[in-house]
């Protein structure tokens, strides 16, 4: 009787729905702009990684395309060696969840699944531009996703007007 119910609910849309639609690369760049003379250096690479995800609503079915964004620039010395930009992309049906959950889905659990994919792709251009192997080591997201939530209220607190 309790499947019954709970096949009802989600037929009725109460019940959360996470699915993975499609998972792929819009946007690739990469640039090694001192190559060849970078090859000469005694390579110690000083590697900085910028990341950032939006979500963008497709349809009112709770269908959404989240997009991690990944910068890695690697220098050695004052050098560009190599600059690396994957827009990571994926679709996604994110239903039923209340506005709090949906926002961690959208902002920490999908970047969550799309990182994986991107590492991979970071990875693979680098090691195709002949430099030593990278391997980003994972990102907190529900960590970064707490910081964006704290510095929204601090914007919205600084905003208020003071009565």
């Amino acid at each position: 009787m309790s499947e019954e119910n709970s096949n009802e609910q989600a037929a009725q849309g109460n019940q959360p729905q996470f699915a993975i639609q499609r998972i792929y690369i819009k946007d690739l760049s990469f640039e090694a702009p001192n190559t060849p003379a970078i090859f000469t250096e005694t390579w110690e690479g000083n590697t900085h990684l910028d990341v950032n995800t939006s979500a963008t609503r497709i349809s009112d079915e709770g269908v959404f395309e989240v997009v991690l964004s990944l910068t890695v620039t690697t220098k050695v010395g004052d050098k560009t060696a190599y600059l690396v930009e994957v827009q990571q992309a994926g679709i996604f049906t994110v239903a039923g969840f209340n506005e709090q959950d949906m926002g961690g889905m959208l902002g920490s659990y999908c970047p969550n699944v799309l990182f994986p994919y991107a590492r991979e792709v970071v990875s693979d251009l680098v090691a195709k531009g002949s430099f030593p192997q990278l391997i980003l080591s994972p990102v907190n997201f529900d960590a970064l996703y707490a910081q964006h939530l704290a510095q929204q209220q601090a914007s919205a607190e600084e905003e208020a007007p003071v009565h």
